[in-house]
């Protein structure tokens, strides 16, 4: 059974969210690589994450990597931060037909182990095994039309009621609202906070 992280993790792309997915149960968010020092909603939803959950910064060991890293460890001011690190690993990962210009590994080739050392070290919340709450998560595009925050009539004025209770930017898009509360609730959660007259 994967442990399960409390924290949202930061990594920089797909294959990395994949990785890092096999080896932990987490909320994990995608800074597009350097896509992220222009994407000023991407920059204030993860500071909103930090805030709620707190996050763990978790790039590649080579130069951009620590670019993005040192990025954002400015734009949140070490506010529920942490900083997990793999470790310099020489070779190329296997979708690639070359070693990156460094040579290193990125955290797509690292093995579930390396990871979970990496946030332990980091120290990331774990939470107990034992106890069995409801993974949060699970809100799909189908669960936003059917409570009315997309694609019906209204539903640009309920989503920007939901965008302010939560107190995100105004100009988050659909789909980023839709990360983001999976990162933050149950779907159950959710109904209960913008359709409370839904039986559960």
């Amino acid at each position: 059974m994967k442990r399960r992280v409390r924290e949202v993790i930061v990594v920089e792309g797909r294959y990395d969210k994949n990785t890092v997915s096999q080896a932990v149960d987490a909320a994990i968010i995608e800074t597009e690589g350097f896509g992220v020092f222009s994407d000023r909603e991407k920059l204030e939803l993860i500071r909103r994450l930090a805030e709620k959950r707190g996050v763990v910064i978790l790039t590649d060991p080579d130069s951009a990597g620590f670019l993005i890293r040192n990025h954002l460890k400015v734009t949140l001011r070490g506010e529920n931060v942490k900083h997990a690190y793999v470790p310099d690993v020489y070779g190329k990962e296997k979708r690639k037909s070359a070693p990156s210009g460094e040579g290193k590994l990125g955290v797509e080739g690292m093995d579930p182990r390396t990871i979970l050392d990496a946030l332990r070290r980091a120290g990331a919340t774990f939470e107990d095994e034992n106890a069995s709450p409801e993974p949060r998560g699970g809100i799909t595009k189908t669960d936003f039309y059917e409570l009315g925050l997309s694609g019906r009539p209204g539903s640009a004025k309920k989503r920007a009621e939901l965008v302010k209770r939560l107190c995100f930017p105004e100009r988050i898009s659909a789909n980023a609202l839709l990360e983001a509360v999976n990162a933050l609730m149950t779907r159950q959660e959710l109904i209960a906070l913008v359709a409370p007259e839904i039986q559960l």
